[in-house]
């Protein structure tokens, strides 16, 4: 016999799971919330933002607001447009103005040429080429311009040539006149504006008006004149040889400050160390038609033509006595490499004081380098006289 009796179900029983089942059924419902009602709940949260903002602008003072900052963007963009175009030209004119301080360096390094360097050979400094006459008085003794007792003189070598004064409101209509050239030419001279003076001096039309000239006993002038139309105050003198002059006049003769030129064309002689000098120059103060007081002689040079271990003169500065070096005198020679050295001397109306005598060689020591007392630059004994700016001197022997 079974001892454990199965429990009868009652009514009771069936109370409770009926219970249950609508407490299941009520949790099920409540855990299932439909997706449309939550997107409709985001989409009231983001009108309520939108709502928000849009109150915000409609606000009465929101609008001068708005007007003001797009003002000011308006204002800046047109402040840019304007500034850009002036920073660009301000950028173009530092470009130019940079581009003429290097134009004026180089010229100035043009006449100043003095940069480190030292060789230790000696040079001969070689006297000008004798013209055929020079040669035949030479030969029957007479004297000549390298050979001249201590009393003979010197004056200009132009000094007798008679100014063809040209007005340039008379200027003629014919191309390339000489009217023309001295009107073209002035400018650039009273400027001293070198590159441009070498650049016209160089052109056919000014070779040719310079030949023109040559045998002759003129030259043209182009200037202020005096009462009785001689040359007299500033004025440009166009000579042969390619020779020019800019500067003070007196009465018609050079005198104050001024600037000689001359070029070397198609030349190859002893005058410009054949072909080893391109132009020839002197700067400084003038009287009677000659260099006379301070100033600075200059030989442009083409190192490309100078042999190894070569030196020549560049630039001597000082005190000139009509034409010749006279007192202390300082000078600058430079070799095949483009070095530059330093040298002083003294003169005394163109004799040189010698640092040492070397009759054995028949050689004379005249400058001594400025680093190196014991390197001095020799020329020949006998050419010992007479030294300055030879090209415009003219030997003039005095009467008895």
């Amino acid at each position: 016999m079974n001892l454990m009796e199965r429990k009868p179900h009652t009514d009771q029983d069936d109370w409770r799971d009926d219970i249950k089942s609508e407490l299941h059924t009520k949790q099920s419902e409540q855990s299932e919330i439909p997706m449309e009602e939550l997107d409709q709940t985001q989409d009231d949260e983001v009108e309520e933002v939108g709502g928000g903002l849009a109150e915000i602008l409609q606000k009465p003072f929101m609008t001068p607001v708005l007007l003001g900052i797009i003002a000011v963007l308006l204002i800046c963009i047109i402040v840019l447009l304007f500034l850009l175009p002036g920073r660009k030209r301000a950028a173009q004119t530092g470009a130019n103005d940079l581009q003429q301080d290097i134009t004026q360096y180089a010229q100035e390094q043009k006449q100043n040429d003095y940069v480190s360097g030292m060789s230790g050979e000696t040079v001969s400094v070689e006297a000008p080429e004798q013209t055929s006459e020079e040669k035949a008085g030479a030969e029957s003794g007479q004297k000549t311009e390298t050979d001249t007792d201590p009393d003979d003189t010197f004056v200009a070598s132009d000094s007798d040539k008679t100014a063809i004064v040209v007005d340039i409101e008379d200027e003629s209509d014919v191309a390339y006149s000489k009217e023309f050239i001295l009107n073209e030419a002035l400018p650039y001279f009273a400027d001293n504006n070198q590159a441009a003076i070498w650049d016209l001096a160089h052109l056919k039309r000014y070779v040719k008006l310079s030949e023109e000239l040559e045998g002759t006993d003129k030259y043209y002038y182009n200037g202020d004149v005096n009462s009785d139309g001689l040359p007299h105050g500033q004025g440009l003198a166009i000579y042969e040889n390619n020779s020019y002059y800019y500067g003070g006049w007196a009465n018609g003769v050079r005198s104050g400050n001024g600037t000689w030129f001359r070029f070397y064309i198609g030349k190859k002689n002893k005058s410009n160390a054949m072909g080893k000098y391109t132009e020839h120059s002197y700067s400084g103060e003038w009287a009677d038609d000659l260099p006379n007081g301070n100033g600075a002689e200059h030989y442009d040079v083409d190192i490309s033509k100078l042999q190894v271990r070569e030196r020549i003169l560049q630039n001597v500065v000082g005190n000139f006595s009509n034409g010749l070096y006279d007192g202390e005198l300082y000078a600058n020679t430079v070799d095949y490499t483009g070095s530059v050295e330093e040298w002083s001397g003294i003169t005394e109306k163109g004799v040189f004081t010698l640092w040492r005598d070397m009759s054995a060689i028949g050689e004379c020591s005249v400058w001594r380098n400025k680093d190196d007392s014991s390197l001095c630059m020799d020329i020949d004994k006998s050419e010992n006289k007479n030294q300055g700016l030879r090209e415009l001197l003219k030997n003039v022997a005095r009467s008895e």
